[in-house]
């Protein structure tokens, strides 16, 4: 029940973020609609842990200011490179470990590779435990198997790293 009004004060916020306009009617037809969808996405099975992890929240607030300046970073590294007249890089396919263990963690590391500029994940072998990344430079291969991220994503679904 408490994941259920979770998703539908979430969609809720959602709808008047996108809408900008706060009439009565508009307000009351998110609220109306918002909750119809939380009802629906219940009975329908969608709004479980890993449809809607609400548990997650308060690690995530911690994750993803660490992920966006990480991506910035790497826009700027990426930049330089693509700036430069020699074009420096050296692209690389390896095979990395994957802390994360639960469907969230997993999806969420993966598209953590994948956000941050220079790097792309690939492939997902959840039987091996391994993810396929392609590198742009050396240091961008070298930062993903320096494991932080791995350990912060770890730390995210809710596992001692």
């Amino acid at each position: 029940m408490a994941r259920m009004a979770s998703l539908g004060l979430f969609l809720f916020v959602f709808w008047l973020l996108l809408s900008g306009h706060y009439t009565v009617w508009l307000i009351g037809a998110g609220l109306i609609v918002s909750a119809l969808l939380a009802v629906g996405a219940h009975f329908l099975g969608l709004a479980d842990e890993e449809g809607h992890p609400v548990n997650r929240l308060g690690a995530g607030l911690a994750y993803w200011p660490w992920l966006a300046v990480e991506i910035i970073k790497s826009s700027v590294d990426v930049a330089r490179i693509i700036l430069n007249p020699k074009l420096p890089i050296a692209p690389e396919m390896f095979e990395t470990k994957v802390g994360p263990r639960t469907p969230v963690g997993v999806a969420t590391y993966a598209n953590s590779i994948t956000l941050t500029p220079g790097t792309i994940t690939v492939e997902v072998d959840r039987e091996r435990d391994t993810f396929l990344v392609h590198a742009l430079t050396r240091a961008g291969a070298d930062g993903v198997r320096g494991g932080e991220m791995d350990r912060r994503v770890t730390r995210f679904e809710g596992r001692a790293a």
